[in-house]
């Protein structure tokens, strides 16, 4: 597999991309407008040549890389020559199931369609295409280049096949993986969203601080980042999303916490807007985390 399409140009889109043209795919990306995808390379770009600069990506693969990269506002153009498409589209179930129907009939017979969602079925997205055999999930976590681990969900038609490609997939962007078998909320985010969860509540409560409730799980737990501290980098309004859905599809325990209801009905999303459980200067966002 050479060619690698990417719909959705956003942090998880751009983070994909990223990691696919300096794995060596040739990679389309693909969203709505010029200014978006213009906006999203320059991104793109600007992380990259800081890695370079740090000593995590070998300076002389920068423009290679970069050069791997096309964009276009075509989906028609995504999906002509694409191999894999990985749709990185705003997590709604209708939205990706809209958008596998079109996208089954664009590809080639051969290509196939990739799932970055954190909660949502691959069975219900796929069951709009006639390739259910070659729909998978594959849910990348953020951020895209520096985090290890791809989980391959299985949908209830995914074949053996699939699920070997995307793990080699996943394994030339040299990233670790799991196979998980459907179920809402996978194995990662149906965790991580309850411990989250329980954060939210003991803030709101006043049980302690945000940095207390935070330090308490690095320090005691040996979490690398706090559960506050990474609600705020995946997004508030993301992870409503995600605690509304297993709150319908898996009962009481998984209820979204007031306080982040309030959060995002207040415009606090975390760092891409600046503010959630902490407050965030311009420099403190990474690019890819805008």
């Amino acid at each position: 597999m050479t060619n690698l399409s990417v719909i959705g140009s956003g942090t998880m889109g751009r983070g994909i991309a990223y990691t696919a043209a300096l794995s060596g795919f040739q990679v389309t990306l693909q969203d709505i407008n010029d200014e978006i995808l213009v906006l999203a390379k320059n991104q793109i770009s600007a992380e990259m040549r800081k890695s370079a600069d740090r000593g995590f990506v070998d300076p002389d693969k920068v423009d290679e890389a970069l050069g791997n990269i096309r964009l276009t506002t075509s989906l028609e153009e995504a999906a002509e020559r694409a191999d894999i498409v990985i749709e990185a589209v705003y997590e709604n179930i209708a939205l990706k199931m809209d958008l596998f129907k079109k996208l089954d009939i664009l590809c080639q017979k051969h290509t196939i369609l990739a799932s970055n969602t954190s909660t949502l079925s691959p069975t219900e997205i796929a069951s709009q295409t006639k390739r259910p055999d070659k729909c998978v999930a594959m849910h990348f976590f953020n951020p895209v280049h520096k985090m290890k681990l791809i989980e391959i969900i299985r949908g209830l038609d995914t074949s053996d096949e699939t699920v070997t490609t995307a793990k080699e997939i996943a394994a030339r962007f040299g990233k670790e993986t799991v196979e998980v078998n459907e179920f809402p909320g996978f194995v990662t985010s149906r965790m991580n969203c309850l411990i989250g969860n329980e954060a939210m509540n003991m803030l709101m409560e006043g049980v302690a601080s945000a940095e207390d409730i935070d330090k308490a799980m690095k320090l005691g737990l040996n979490h690398p980042m706090g559960p506050l501290e990474l609600a705020d980098l995946v997004g508030l309004d993301t992870r409503l999303r995600n605690m509304e859905y297993l709150y319908q599809t898996l009962g009481e325990k998984y209820r979204p916490c007031p306080l982040l209801i309030k959060y995002v009905k207040a415009g606090r999303l975390g760092r891409k807007s600046g503010q959630g459980f902490y407050t965030y200067e311009m420099d403190d966002r990474t690019v890819l985390n805008k």
